[in-house]
C-alpha cells in the first residue's frame, strides 16, 4: 500500500485476475463501441477503415493500455495518489501530477453528458419494450427521437434513474457491484450480439453488409478516415479515461498486463464487428445510410425495426443493449471519481458514490438542457471555434479531442521516459525485444501519433 493511499480504511481487489480482466472490457465496451463505431465505420469506407482501426488499436492503443495499467498496479491508489506515489518514487516533475487530475476530470466531466446519451439509450429500451416502433416512419421516427430530447423532465428522471443504479452499483464495491454486474454484462452482450447476428442471417442478404464490413475499398481511405480511425481506437478503449488506472489499482502482484491488454483490445474489435453485423444488414436492406451519424442508432434504426419481422423483440434486445453497454462504462467512470474521494476524504464506499454521483447529476444538467431550454445557449459565442456549440457539445467537443488526448499524451511521456525503465520492465514482464519495441511505441511512436490526432482537430 503506498502513502498516497494510506487514508483509505480498506482497499477494495478484484477476486480474480480473470475478474479484473472481464470488468475492464465490460467498462471499455460501452457506446464507443456499440454506438460510435458503426456509424464512423459507415462514414469511412467500412472495411478498409476497419483494418486500419484494428492496426490502431494493436500498435497503438494496446501498448497505452499497458502503460496505464502499469501506473495503476504500482500505484495501488485513486489515479491522483498512483500517479503521485510514482512521482515520489521515481523523483520526478510534480508537472505528471497533470495525469492524477485529468483522470479524474475526464471522467467526471465525461459522465455528466455521456449520461445524457445513456438516459436516451435507456429510454428507448423502454419504448421497445411499451410500444415498440411498428409501422414508424422516417420522420414518425425523427419526431419520436426530436421529443424525447425536447422533454427534460421526461429525459432527466430517465437520466436520474440511470445514474442512481450506477451509483447503486459502485457503492457495493468491486467484487460484488462491478464484477458482479461486469459479468452479467460480458455474457448478455455477447448472446445478444450472436443473436442479433444469427437473426440477420436468416432474414437477410448478408452480401452487402459483408463485403462491406470485410472487404476493404484503399481509395475510400482518406487522411480524415485515417484520424478517425485513430480516434475511434483511443475512444473505445478507454484510452486516457483513467479506469485503467483506477481498475489495475486494485490488482494484486503479478499477472501478465500485456496479455490483459490484449484481451480486452481483442473483445473490443470483435464487439465492434459484430454491432456491425448485428446492425447494417437491416440498415441495407431498407435502403438506409450506414453513414447516418448518431441518428443511425435513435432514428434509423427504429425505421427499420417498424419493418422487419419480429422487429418488436429485435428492438427489444437492441437497446436493452445499448444500455447495459453504456451502463458497465458509466459504473468504469464513476470508479475514478469514487475512489480519489475515498483517498482524499477517508469517506466509505457507500457515501463517496452517493457523493460522486450527486454531483455528476448536477452538473449534468446543462448537458441534458442543451436539448431543450438551453438550446440557444452558446457560452463562448464570442470565441469562433465554438460559437455555435451548446454546453453538450462543448463538453463533448472539449473531452474528446482535447483532454482524452492530452492525457494519453502525457502517460505516454510519463511512463515512456520518467518512470525508471527496469521497475517499468519489472511490471510489464515482456521479453526483452517485446519490451523494446513497446518503449519504442510509448515512446515515440504513440506520442506523435496523438499529437497528430490533436493538431488535426484544431
Amino acid at each position: 500500500m503506498t502513502a498516497g493511499a494510506a487514508t483509505t480504511p480498506s482497499r477494495d481487489v478484484w477476486s480474480s485476475s480473470f475478474s479484473f480482466l472481464y470488468a475492464a472490457a465490460a467498462a471499455a465496451i460501452g457506446l464507443g463501441t456499440l454506438w460510435r463505431f458503426p456509424y464512423v465505420a459507415g462514414a469511412n469506407g467500412g472495411g478498409a477503415f476497419i483494418l486500419l482501426y484494428l492496426f490502431f488499436i494493436m500498435v497503438l492503443a494496446m501498448p497505452l493500455m499497458i502503460a496505464e495499467m502499469t501506473i495503476g498496479r504500482r500505484g495501488h491508489g485513486s489515479a491522483v495518489a498512483s500517479v503521485n506515489a510514482l512521482i515520489k518514487s521515481e523523483k520526478a516533475s510534480k508537472v505528471w501530477k497533470a495525469i492524477g487530475w485529468f483522470s479524474i476530470i475526464v471522467p467526471f466531466f465525461g459522465l455528466s453528458y455521456y449520461s445524457v446519451v445513456a438516459g436516451w439509450g435507456t429510454d428507448y429500451a423502454r419504448l421497445s419494450i411499451m410500444q415498440g416502433f411498428t409501422g414508424i416512419s422516417t420522420q414518425g421516427s425523427h419526431d419520436t427521437f426530436a421529443e424525447l430530447m425536447a422533454s427534460p423532465v421526461r429525459a432527466g428522471l430517465t437520466q436520474f434513474l440511470f445514474i442512481a443504479t450506477v451509483v447503486f452499483v459502485v457503492a457495493r464495491g468491486v467484487q460484488k457491484g462491478i464484477e458482479w454486474i461486469s459479468r452479467i454484462k460480458m455474457v448478455a452482450l455477447f448472446a445478444i450480439l450472436i443473436g442479433l447476428a444469427g437473426y440477420n442471417i436468416v432474414t437477410f442478404d448478408m452480401t452487402e453488409t459483408l463485403v462491406f464490413l470485410l472487404r476493404p475499398d484503399f481509395s475510400a481511405l482518406t487522411p480524415e478516415a485515417v484520424l478517425a480511425a485513430l480516434g475511434q481506437a483511443l475512444f473505445a478503449t478507454a484510452i486516457g479515461v483513467g479506469l485503467m488506472i483506477t481498475y489495475s489499482s486494485y490488482l494484486p502482484e503479478g499477472g501478465s498486463l500485456p496479455r490483459t491488454a490484449f484481451s480486452i483490445c481483442a473483445m473490443v474489435v470483435i464487439v465492434g464487428i459484430l454491432a456491425g453485423l448485428a446492425i447494417f444488414p437491416a440498415v441495407f436492406a431498407y435502403g438506409l445510410t450506414p453513414g447516418e451519424g448518431p441518428n443511425l442508432i435513435f432514428v434509423t434504426l427504429p425505421v427499420a425495426f417498424g419493418q422487419m419481422p419480429g422487429g418488436r423483440i429485435i428492438s427489444v434486445l437492441f437497446f436493452s443493449l445499448i444500455a447495459l453497454g453504456a451502463f458497465t462504462t458509466s459504473v468504469g467512470m464513476l470508479e475514478p471519481v469514487v475512489a480519489w474521494i475515498r483517498d482524499k476524504l477517508g469517506l466509505t464506499r457507500v457515501k463517496a458514490s452517493i457523493l460522486a454521483g450527486s454531483g455528476i447529476f448536477a452538473v449534468s444538467l446543462p448537458s441534458l438542457l442543451s436539448f431543450s431550454t438551453l438550446k440557444d445557449f452558446h457560452p463562448f459565442a464570442w470565441f469562433a471555434p465554438l460559437a455555435s456549440k451548446t454546453v453538450f457539445d462543448i463538453l463533448d467537443f472539449g473531452i474528446a479531442n482535447f483532454l482524452l488526448p492530452i492525457n494519453a499524451l502525457l502517460i505516454a511521456l510519463f511512463v515512456g521516459w520518467a518512470v525508471n525503465k527496469k521497475g517499468t520492465e519489472t511490471e510489464v514482464k515482456l521479453s526483452k525485444p517485446l519490451f523494446l519495441l513497446w518503449q519504442l511505441v510509448v515512446r515515440f511512436l504513440a506520442p506523435l501519433a496523438v499529437v497528430g490526432l490533436m493538431i488535426s482537430m484544431l
